[in-house]
C-alpha cells in the first residue's frame, strides 16, 4: 500500500476516525492492528520477519533490565540480540552480495568457487526497523531508556505504519511515551498535518514523479547520451531523490500528526547546507544521527587524534554508504561523503574561532560560495548513488562535459537528446522554483505555520494554488514506488 495510492486515500480515513472515536486504552490496538495490516499489504510474509525481531528485541531488553538484580549478564544479552537482529539483516539484505565477493576474491587467488545465492524479497523497510531495534536496544543497556514491559505497544512502536517503510528512524525515549499518553484531539495539530501531507504529495507527485521520466530515460540507457544530458539528468536526480524521500517523510509526519503522534523531523532545507558536515546535518537526520550515537561516538568521534578522527569519520559514511545498499556503488558514494567530510575539517573558514563562523556577514559571504560548491560535491556523489554499475559512473564523469566548449551547441544537443523543449524546460523548473523558495523560507520560519496564521482570503488561496499545481503537474493514475523503499 503505497501513499500515493487510491487504498491508502481510503485506509487513512478509517484509521482516523477508529483512533478517535474509541477508548483511549484501546487506541493501541487499532495502531497495531492496522500498522500490521498496512505491512502485510506488501506481503504476509513480512510479518513474519518484522514480529521476529519485536519478539526478540523484547525479551532481550526485559532481560538486560534485570540486570538490578546482579543475576544476569547485561551487555552479553545486549550483544546476543544484536547479533541476531542484524543477522536477519544480513540474511536478507546482505547474503548475495558477501558470497559473490567472497567467490570473486577466493578465484583471484586460483580457488575455483561458485557463489551460492539464495532468490529472496528483501522484506519491506528492514534497513528502518532493523536500526530502531538496535538503538532500543543500546539505549535500555545504557540506561537512557526504560525496557518497555507492554508488548502491544512495543510491537507498535516497531511497526507503526507511518514510519514502518522509510522512517524516520524513532528512538524509544521519544516514540513510546507518546504510546503511553493520554492524548486529545487538537484541531490545530490535524490541521496542520493534513497540510504537510498536502506539501509531501506535491514534492512526490509534482517534482520526483514528473523528474524521474527524465533521469531514466538517461540512466536506463547511459551510451545514448553525452554532454549536458548526462549533466541535466543528474541534477533532476539531485532534486527527484529529495522531494521523493523528503515527499514520503511528509505524508508520513503528517499522518502520524492526525493521530496526535509526533515523529522526527527528518530534513531541514538539506540542499541550502554550506558544508557537507551540514548537509548530513539536514539530511535523513534519524540516520545521520544514529549513525553518530551508534558508531562514530563510540569509535571515539572527536575526542581523539587527527588520524584516529578521520578513520572514525571514514568508518562511519562507509557503514552509511552499505545501509543504503549492497552494492559497491553505495559504499563508494558514501566514501565520498567521508572523504569529503575529512578534507574540509583542514578549510580554516571550518574552525569554530575563526572570523567567518564569528562574524554574521563574513558567515552570508562565504555561504554564497560554500552553499553552491556543496550542492555541486553533493550531486557529484549522487552519480554513484544512482548509477547502476561503478562502470556507468565512470561513463557519466567522463562524458558530461563533452562539447561544454560550445555552449549553444552544448545546450541544443541536450535538448535534442532528452525531447526537452523551452515548454518542458518551464513546466518542470516552476514546481522546482517553488521548491526552492519553500525551503529557503524554511531556514528561517515554519512556513506551513506561517500560512495557517494568515487570513482566510490569503491562506486560502495559496492552498487552491498548491492543489491546482497538484492536479496540474502530476502524472495522473501512476503510483510510482517510493526510492527508498528498496533500502
Amino acid at each position: 500500500m503505497l501513499f500515493n495510492s487510491f487504498s491508502y486515500a481510503l485506509f487513512l480515513p478509517i484509521i482516523f476516525i477508529l483512533y478517535w472515536i474509541i477508548p483511549q486504552k484501546f487506541r493501541w490496538i487499532v495502531l497495531l492492528m492496522s500498522s500490521y495490516y498496512f505491512y502485510a499489504s506488501w506481503g504476509p510474509e513480512y510479518v513474519a520477519v518484522i514480529l521476529l525481531t519485536t519478539v526478540v528485541s523484547y525479551v532481550a531488553a526485559l532481560l538486560m533490565e534485570a540486570r538490578r538484580k546482579g543475576s544476569l549478564y547485561p551487555k552479553t544479552i545486549l550483544v546476543i540480540s544484536v547479533i541476531l537482529c542484524t543477522g536477519v539483516l544480513f540474511f536478507f539484505k546482505y547474503f548475495n552480495f558477501f558470497t559473490e565477493n567472497l567467490s570473486l576474491l577466493l578465484q583471484k587467488i586460483s580457488i575455483p568457487v561458485q557463489p551460492f545465492t539464495l532468490k529472496l524479497a528483501l522484506p519491506i523497510g528492514i534497513s528502518f526497523y532493523i536500526f530502531q531495534t538496535i538503538s532500543y536496544l543500546v539505549d535500555v543497556y545504557r540506561g537512557d531508556v526504560r525496557a518497555e514491559k507492554d508488548f502491544g505497544i512495543f510491537a507498535v512502536y516497531i511497526s507503526f505504519f507511518p514510519k514502518v517503510m522509510q522512517g524516520p528512524i524513532e528512538r524509544g525515549k521519544k516514540l513510546l511515551p507518546q504510546l503511553h499518553a493520554r492524548i486529545r484531539f487538537q484541531y490545530g495539530q490535524a490541521s496542520y498535518g493534513l497540510k504537510l501531507m498536502a506539501w509531501g504529495y506535491f514534492k512526490k507527485l509534482v517534482l520526483a514523479d514528473g523528474l524521474s521520466v527524465y533521469v531514466n530515460q538517461v540512466y536506463n540507457d547511459l551510451p545514448s547520451y553525452q554532454g549536458l544530458s548526462l549533466a541535466l539528468a543528474t541534477f533532476f536526480f539531485a532534486i527527484q531523490l529529495y522531494c521523493d524521500f523528503s515527499g514520503y517523510t511528509d505524508i508520513a509526519l503528517g499522518s502520524a500528526k492526525l493521530l496526535g503522534i509526533e515523529l522526527t523531523q527528518n530534513f531541514k532545507a538539506p540542499y541550502f547546507a554550506s558544508s557537507i558536515k551540514d548537509f548530513w546535518g539536514r539530511w535523513h537526520i534519524s540516520l545521520s544521527s544514529w549513525l553518530r550515537d551508534y558508531i562514530y561516538i563510540p569509535l571515539g568521534g572527536n575526542r581523539v587524534g587527527k588520524v584516529r578522527h578521520a578513520v572514525n569519520i571514514m568508518i562511519t559514511f562507509l557503514v552509511s554508504g552499505l545501509w543504503h545498499g549492497a552494492s559497491w556503488n553505495y559504499v563508494l558514494w558514501g566514501g565520498i561523503h567521508g572523504a569529503l567530510q575529512v578534507i574540509e575539517g583542514f578549510f580554516p573558514w571550518n574552525a569554530k574561532k575563526s572570523p567567518f563562523q564569528r562574524n554574521r556577514h563574513y558567515h552570508f559571504l562565504l555561504c554564497l560560495i560554500t552553499v553552491p560548491c556543496t550542492f555541486v560535491l553533493v550531486c557529484f556523489a549522487w552519480i554513484f548513488f544512482r548509477a547502476a554499475t561503478l562502470g556507468d559512473a565512470v561513463y557519466v564523469l567522463r562524458n558530461m562535459f563533452v562539447g561544454i566548449n560550445d555552449f549553444s551547441a552544448y545546450a541544443q544537443d541536450c535538448a535534442l537528446q532528452m525531447g526537452l523543449t523551452f515548454t518542458h524546460l518551464v513546466f518542470n523548473c516552476l514546481p522546482i522554483l517553488l521548491l526552492f523558495l519553500y525551503d529557503l523560507i524554511s531556514l528561517k520560519t515554519d512556513v506551513i505555520a506561517f500560512i495557517s496564521r494568515q487570513r482566510f482570503f490569503i491562506r486560502w488561496p495559496f492552498y487552491i494554488f498548491l492543489l491546482l499545481v497538484i492536479l496540474l503537474f502530476s502524472e495522473k493514475g501512476v503510483s510510482t514506488e517510493f526510492i527508498y523503499m528498496q533500502f
